[in-house]
């Protein structure tokens, strides 16, 4: 069975829509960045929030640190499923941009993820 979407949702034939395994590598990547610490009830040191950053002052310092704390994570949560070679963080107003560069270990190809933290979450 191919993995859920996420977020969940039901696709045109009202089931849940499914995804194929790059799309669940990215969806990983997205829930780990998103979920923040204790949101989870049985696994409260899953994630890392990055969400919650937008809130703070622009600065090199921020950028720096959410690189890797968000390198960091991905390392703990995904090590078995992504090798990850680069994280760069961009902060413009109220939006974190966050790329990461990571390898599948499934397949050994080079992927790139784009993903942005709005301000609200």
């Amino acid at each position: 069975m191919p993995p859920l979407d996420f977020p969940f949702h039901l696709d045109g034939r009202g089931r849940a829509a499914v995804t194929d395994r790059a799309g669940h590598v990215r969806d990983l990547i997205e829930q780990v960045l998103f979920t923040r610490p204790g949101e989870r009830v049985n696994r409260p040191d899953f994630g890392c929030g990055v969400d919650q950053l937008v809130f703070a002052p622009a600065s090199d310092a921020l950028v720096t640190a959410t690189q890797f704390l968000i390198q960091g994570a991905l390392q703990r949560w995904l090590a078995d499923v992504v090798q990850v070679e680069r994280v760069a963080v961009a902060a413009q107003e109220s939006t974190l941009t966050i790329e990461v560069v990571y390898v599948r270990l499934d397949t050994g190809r080079r992927e790139t993820g784009r993903f942005s933290a709005p301000a609200g979450g």
